[in-house]
């Protein structure tokens, strides 16, 4: 590891039980369901996020990296933060500021952070974690633009990431923002398709995941609010807009937490209760169906009627997608998150 790098070791402090720490590289759009899921990997006593980096998705990349500063802050975390790409690779930025308030954070008026992001981008910081840090874990909670760019600066670190939790994409159903797709994987396809081609280790969670009882309901919100804490109180308070915006988009009641969930499962991978492994390819050229995941659900891309279409994608190792969670359990874990007392030892 070089001297300069962003992601130190964790500290072995003399007479402290020595647990098993797993390292997540973070990368987010923050608005308020990123908030959550953040919240949730820097309270997990088994979680060491070694940094988060910032891109431009649900709301401008100023207000992104400072959603994550604030939130960071709230934790009692000194996570380094990096800002990252401002625009997607190919297209102009389409914000969704409308579900999550102009601010990303329901229009709570959140005072500014005490800190300031690090000097250093994003991609670079990306490829440094990943190099100190072989092995590592990233989470992806955004447009998957930050880390596009990073695997073309150096193709060789889709070896070391052990696991890429990919918040994003609609498997074989509706989107969020179009009938087609998903807001993540619709804002930069092009980028989307460079990661999903890359041969990393992928597991997609699709919004579909946050639907239905998935949704924190009127109960769920109470018990949330029932821990009486700031951050407990943060966590319902900033998603305000989202709930609103979730009736209007689907018809749906409850705040939609997208982002927590695939938090949920990549800290403990067994709150998904069904999941396959598949080819995915992204619609990169079709004004209608733009950043729709196409999931090969029956596993015939290599059939001789498929095979020309698919062609690029043959070398592409399968991507694990997740069709069913435990609602139950996703919603107790950020419960005792939010329970934990104190500093994390």
């Amino acid at each position: 590891m070089s001297k300069d790098s962003v992601c130190e070791p964790p500290d072995r402090r003399p007479g402290r039980t020595i647990r098993r720490v797993r390292s997540f590289l973070i990368d987010t759009d923050t608005a308020s369901d990123d908030a959550v899921a953040l919240v949730m990997a820097l309270r997990h006593p088994a979680i060491r996020v070694e940094a988060i980096t910032v891109v431009s998705g649900n709301v401008p990349l100023h207000q992104g990296v400072t959603n994550a500063l604030y939130t960071a802050e709230l934790c009692g975390s000194d996570v380094p933060i990096f800002r990252g790409a401002d625009r997607p690779l190919l297209r102009e930025p389409a914000h969704a500021t409308w579900f999550h308030g102009s601010d990303g954070m329901g229009e709570q008026n959140y005072p500014p952070p005490r800190r300031r992001s690090e000097s250093m981008h994003a991609v670079d910081a990306i490829l440094d974690c990943v190099r100190s840090h072989d092995g590592i874990e990233l989470v992806t909670l955004g447009p998957l633009t930050n880390i596009a760019l990073a695997i073309a600066r150096d193709p060789s670190i889709v070896q070391r990431i052990s696991r890429c939790i990919v918040m994003g994409g609609a498997a074989c159903t509706e989107g969020n923002v179009t009938p087609a797709a998903e807001y993540n994987i619709w804002c930069d396809p092009e980028a989307a398709q460079v990661v999903f081609a890359s041969g990393m280790n992928i597991e997609m969670f699709g919004w579909e995941l946050s639907r239905g009882d998935a949704n924190l309901r009127e109960d769920d919100i109470a018990n949330v609010r029932a821990v009486n804490t700031p951050l407990a109180h943060f966590c319902i308070d900033c998603n305000r807009r989202s709930l609103d915006a979730n009736r209007e988009q689907s018809g749906e009641v409850g705040i939609p937490l997208p982002d927590p969930v695939a938090m949920a499962v990549a800290i403990d991978p067994t709150i998904c209760t069904r999941r396959s492994s598949h080819r995915v390819m992204v619609e990169t050229h079709s004004a209608l169906t733009r950043g729709m995941t196409i999931v090969d659900r029956l596993n015939v891309a290599a059939d001789p009627r498929n095979r020309d279409v698919w062609n690029s994608h043959q070398g592409a190792r399968p991507v694990s997608v997740c069709w069913a969670i435990n609602n139950v359990r996703w919603k107790n874990m950020l419960l005792e998150l939010l329970r934990m007392q104190g500093p994390r030892d």
